[in-house]
């Protein structure tokens, strides 16, 4: 693996009554957040060849448009253990897939943000934050293993 995109869901809906945290959807801004997700990862020339998704709604909604600018024809890999996971763990999914050229990982936080911090800097306890449908680049120097990766670029809307 070259390059890593981590893309954390756009806004949600809060949760209502007696519904499961996985079916909740994007909210009108969310749905905004990830188109816009999607054409900044297009218009700086960002093509995953390959797109893993939590199997929440609010992350598959939000692969699912951001995937409409850069793999309009790719398909969605869901990975349940993407869903409430720690940075370890999306590492170990990670390595199963490291032979892919570039990745695009749809998840949630904390997970996603201590996950750039592991990849970064070594350590997955000093993160910056994400906030809904940002983004971080991130650029491989060699194996996938934590302190091997160069944030390239980060965005958020």
């Amino acid at each position: 693996m070259q390059e890593l995109i981590l893309l954390r869901h756009a806004e949600a809906l809060p949760a209502s009554s007696g519904s499961q945290d996985l079916e909740r959807s994007l909210s009108p801004r969310g749905e905004q957040e990830a188109l816009a997700a999607g054409r900044w990862l297009a218009a700086h020339g960002v093509r995953p060849d390959r797109l893993l998704c939590s199997p929440a709604l609010r992350a598959r909604r939000t692969a699912e448009l951001a995937a409409k600018a850069v793999a309009p024809d790719g398909a969605i890999g869901l990975a349940g253990e993407i869903y409430d996971a720690t940075p370890g763990e999306l590492l170990a999914l990670l390595d199963q897939h490291a032979d892919a050229r570039c990745m695009l990982l749809v998840g949630h936080n904390p997970g996603i943000e201590r996950l750039v911090a592991l990849m970064v800097d070594g350590r997955s306890d000093e993160f910056r934050g994400m906030p809904p449908a940002a983004l971080a680049v991130l650029h491989l120097q060699g194996v996938l293993e934590p302190g091997n990766a160069r944030l390239d670029a980060f965005w958020s809307p």
